[in-house]
């Protein structure tokens, strides 16, 4: 019998494509700002099903090595790079763009992902006043799972997402953007707080898509807002749980909706704790959009709003060794009902619990980042703490992590990451 030829049948169509082998910024269909007058780049109808190509959040600048030089000589002002807009057919301002995801899977031939502590001065990780130094962790993919040469004895599965969706911004939503976030910066600065608190408008590193006119290009990485934070439009959500099967909600400012997507995901832990926390990869998402007319006024919703789907790893609850934070700062200042502060105190917790195993600090930080840790806001009104959980999943190791007398059993070798 003669081996018949198998095909796919009517096989969905990838709108928007990336070569992982060129610049990011000689490609059409990608862009690393937001503002109403990026061109759409194609146009689907509501209901089609669609595959859009992404590349990973640093735009192709980081590298499956065993060192740490391209995350010492990352651009942040290139990072997020979007696929998109996306004209969608019908789109008005007012309604709500729904957009439902799937399916998400890594490129075949990169099944690879990064997790890394950047330059504390150039971003926003959140103990990077404790790990200044920068370094990364290489994830290699097994199906649905992830190692790491640099962080041995764990394995998970993932729960593959965006770290980004979201709609153009009408030029007035932009500027309410730009005003509050400017006022922001000024403040702190006349207290001379020593950080950076916003990301504001930098044409460094900007790149407007099919901006085909200079003078356009030039006027959108100029104006364009920055993509670090989340908005009323979405942006950089950093939800695990919008995986596949998930929906988004998402307020409508322009004509066409504009929607893009990026910042792919294989996995991440509730808070994303070191900036690129989560594993970050090249990746390729499956997609249907659909429209609820004038949504924004009839369901008063003017902020995304968002419903997970249905995979999810199963651990059970007595398997989660969850760490306790409060109010209280490792100086032994009290702070009055801060989330933050009890939030920062159970992740230096579990830290400091899985050092005693052998992992290095830098280690235990990247792991906490990119495994699927649960965060709760346990209490915020027993004044004057907070009180934060932090729970891991204990199966994702293969080893007892369970508190035991004598101590925890310190593992052999245990490697380091990437410097």
């Amino acid at each position: 019998m003669a081996i018949q030829q198998c095909a796919a049948l009517n096989p969905i169509p990838t709108i928007i494509k990336v070569d992982l082998k060129k610049p990011y910024h000689e490609q059409p269909g990608l862009h690393t700002r937001w503002h109403p007058e990026i061109p759409f780049y194609c146009k689907v109808k509501p209901g089609e099903v669609f595959k859009v190509e992404c590349f990973d959040s640093s735009g192709g600048q980081v590298f499956n090595t065993d060192d740490a030089d391209d995350i010492k000589n990352v651009n942040p002002m290139g990072i997020h790079c979007l696929s998109g807009p996306i004209e969608v057919d019908g789109a008005e301002p007012g309604d709500l763009l729904v957009m439902e995801i799937q399916d998400v899977q890594p490129f075949p031939d990169e099944p690879w992902g990064y997790t890394a502590i950047m330059d504390p001065a150039k971003s926003s990780a959140f103990l990077g006043d404790i790990y200044p130094n920068m370094q990364k962790a290489i994830w290699d993919f097994n199906g649905i799972f992830a190692s790491s040469r640099h962080i041995p004895h764990v394995k998970f599965p993932g729960f593959i997402h965006p770290g980004i969706v979201g709609t153009l911004p009408s030029y007035e939503m932009m500027n309410i953007w730009k005003e509050r976030e400017s006022k922001l910066v000024e403040f702190h600065a006349s207290i001379n707080t020593p950080h950076t608190v916003a990301a504001l408008p930098n044409p460094e590193g900007a790149y407007a898509g099919q901006a085909v006119s200079p003078e356009l290009a030039k006027k959108i990485a100029e104006e364009g807002v920055r993509t670090v934070p989340p908005r009323e439009h979405g942006g950089n959500i950093d939800i695990k749980n919008l995986s596949r099967g998930a929906k988004a909600y998402l307020p409508v400012y322009v004509k066409g909706a504009g929607f893009s997507v990026g910042d792919i995901h294989f996995s991440e832990g509730d808070g994303e704790i070191s900036f690129c926390g989560a594993i970050e990869m090249h990746g390729i998402i499956t997609l249907k959009l659909g429209l609820i007319k004038n949504g924004m006024k009839d369901l008063s919703i003017y902020n995304p709003v968002f419903l997970p789907g249905p995979v999810e790893a199963h651990y059970g609850p007595s398997r989660y060794l969850t760490f306790q934070g409060i109010s209280v700062d490792e100086s032994g200042k009290q702070h009055f009902l801060d989330a933050k502060v009890a939030f920062r105190q159970a992740v230096l917790n579990a830290i400091e619990y899985l050092k005693k195993f052998g992992y290095s600090g830098e280690q235990a930080y990247l792991l906490l980042s990119a495994a699927p840790v649960e965060t709760h806001i346990s209490s915020i009104v027993d004044i004057p703490n907070s009180c934060v959980s932090y729970s891991i999943p204990a199966d994702i190791f293969d080893f007892d992590i369970m508190p035991k007398e004598g101590g925890p059993t310190r593992q052999g070798d245990m490697g380091s990451t990437a410097k």
